[in-house]
């Protein structure tokens, strides 16, 4: 009699190694991390980069233990919505096509969240073929493209859309969230408790503070002895752009105060554009660095913002304060006052109080404090103690094996 093959865990989201955004290099973490353990792992994802469309990747490859599987999809990138929506569309459809051939009876799918309501897709396939689903929800759709104001996806659509969702979520065996705000916003929305853990992200197991006068690209990039206020990563619709930019014009005669924007993202070029127009001279851009350099990189501010509009509060859990509290650098948060970035900040004594939206406030404090050294050093020293102590990868892949290992 035929011995019948250990189950799998069949992932699927539209990036993965060697592409260096957010999710890809947390689902490479998890898959290398798993497959280290001896368990069978196949990735599901596409033959693009997330900054680079019109890259091709090999259709099949094994790194590290994991099997994966690129799929052909549209490439036309993140420039315009009716080009990002074929490009959903064509995954969609291949991801469909592959999950059928691929996944059998007792594997389990994990599919994020890129694209969105990837759920509905991996929940049909789990359901069609008696596999399990955990969904790993770095965000919510459609509720962000709705309360953005993305055509089409309100009214009916939206409603029909959601129920999509809840149903998918409803059906899987766990959903995994960021934060207690997206736990609560699943909830309201009818998902079973029980069927909702939360398991925050992680940061780079190789970012270390560097201590500036150490550090060579403050050097390179000229900064000197200025007060470095940073901002790394995606800079989308769902964060503020118009707070940061009347941030920068309040603290624009301050000649030893200079705003570092290290990334991307469609909010990133227009800021770029309004700094430009307005003449701002205290304002920075740098590219996205490699991940060999991220503890240079995110050690050159001597302190973080980070922006989530309110009413993304519960749909969204910034990722990049687990790289700053990884750095030791303390954050400053433009969102709820009472949102999941600032009652971290809050609880660890991590950065600056709650200042909300008011950009005012928040100009003060940054001129109040930027020469107070044993201030910062404090709130910097207790963001690494709470990135060691709780939001570190080992706990965040301990929490995932548990959820895992249930299915």
């Amino acid at each position: 009699m035929a011995r019948r093959r250990p189950a799998r865990i069949v992932a699927v989201n539209r990036y993965y190694w060697p592409d260096h955004s957010a999710t890809s290099q947390l689902l490479t973490d998890l898959l290398e991390h798993l497959a280290a353990q001896g368990r069978p792992v196949v990735a599901i994802t596409s033959r693009q980069r997330y900054d680079r469309p019109e890259a091709l990747l090999p259709v099949d490859e094994a790194h590290a233990g994991v099997t994966i599987r690129r799929l052909w999809s549209t490439r036309f990138g993140r420039a315009n919505l009716v080009g990002r929506a074929l490009d959903y569309l064509s995954f969609y459809a291949s991801a469909l096509g592959t999950l059928l051939f691929e996944v059998r009876r007792g594997d389990t799918i994990l599919a994020l969240t890129d694209p969105p309501l990837l759920s509905v897709v991996a929940g049909a396939v789990a359901a069609v073929k008696r596999a399990r689903l955990v969904n790993w929800c770095q965000d919510l759709f459609p509720e962000i493209a709705e309360r953005l104001g993305v055509p089409l996806v309100r009214g009916s659509v939206a409603r029909a859309l959601l129920a999509l969702r809840n149903r998918s979520f409803r059906a899987a065996h766990a959903n995994v969230v960021l934060c207690d705000t997206m736990a609560s916003h699943l909830r309201r929305q009818q998902v079973p408790l029980e069927k909702t853990v939360i398991v925050h992200n992680w940061a780079d197991t190789g970012i270390r503070p560097v201590p500036r006068e150490q550090n060579p690209l403050r050097r390179e990039w000229q900064l000197a002895d200025r007060f470095v206020i940073g901002y790394s990563g995606n800079l989308g619709r769902a964060h503020d752009e118009t707070a940061l930019l009347e941030l920068i014009r309040r603290l624009k005669d301050h000649d030893d105060v200079a705003f570092l924007f290290i990334g991307g993202g469609a909010g990133l070029e227009r800021l770029k554009t309004l700094a430009a127009e307005a003449a701002l001279a205290n304002v920075e851009f740098r590219a996205y660095q490699p991940r060999e350099r991220l503890s240079e990189s995110l050690s050159v501010p001597d302190m973080h913002l980070v922006s989530l509009r309110a009413e993304m509060e519960g749909l969204i859990m910034p990722s990049k304060i687990y790289g700053i509290l990884a750095a030791g650098r303390p954050t400053l948060f433009l969102g709820a006052p009472h949102g999941a970035i600032q009652r971290l900040v809050d609880t660890f004594g991590a950065g600056a109080p709650a200042v909300g939206g008011d950009v005012a406030m928040a100009a003060e404090w940054i001129v109040a404090n930027r020469h107070n050294a044993a201030l910062l050093a404090e709130l910097g020293g207790a963001a690494r103690r709470a990135y060691e102590t709780a939001f570190n990868r080992t706990v965040s892949l301990g929490h995932f094996e548990r959820v895992l290992t249930a299915a």
